[in-house]
């Protein structure tokens, strides 16, 4: 087959040949897949925190107010509720919390029902920024997806869904094997 009929080659498809010239025996095909979507995380981070930071967030921040946002009206949650979809420390989410508030981006209330606990509830300014920011980071995510038909793009999401399925399921089997990330 002439080079101008082969698929163009990317560096993970350089790297699996200079494997395969030193480890022949070894299966690489892991790297194809893991690798690449690795790559496309690591390059994608750098232009998704550009918008988080645009708007005053880290992206720590934007995920706390992306889970209140997404949780519905009154977008509001209990501390513990918080951290649990963020899998973070509760201390971790304190200081994020101290932040936000500060911002003016959400407020913290005592809960009704539980005299010892708070309620973290998104105010109307957390609730504008949270929604432009994650507005123009779907537009970027969905730019990159172009590069892909529909039938492409659902095939994908139906692998890929397979395979943190397959994860979660490892991770509730033998918890911390397999943590997911956090997304918007």
């Amino acid at each position: 087959m002439s080079r101008q009929n082969a698929a163009p080659r990317d560096g993970i498809d350089r790297r699996r040949a200079q494997w395969a010239a030193e480890l022949p025996d070894l299966d690489t095909r892991a790297m194809a897949i893991i690798g690449r979507m690795r790559w496309i995380t690591v390059n994608l981070r750098p232009p998704i925190e550009a918008i988080f930071r645009k708007h005053g967030l880290d992206s720590g921040e934007f995920d706390v107010l992306a889970t209140l946002r997404r949780s519905g009206p009154p977008y509001r949650l209990r501390p513990t509720e918080l951290y649990r979809w963020l899998m973070i420390s509760s201390g971790g989410l304190t200081a994020r919390l101290g932040r936000l508030e500060r911002s003016g981006f959400i407020r913290r209330l005592p809960d009704p029902d539980d005299a010892r606990s708070t309620l973290v509830e998104l105010t109307l300014s957390g609730k504008a920024v949270v929604e432009l920011a994650f507005r123009e980071d779907m537009a970027l995510e969905n730019a990159v997806l172009e590069a892909l038909d529909p039938g492409e793009i659902a095939i994908l999401e139906s692998i890929l869904r397979k395979l943190v399925i397959t994860r979660e399921t490892a991770a509730q089997e033998s918890p911390g094997a397999a943590d997911a990330p956090p997304c918007g």
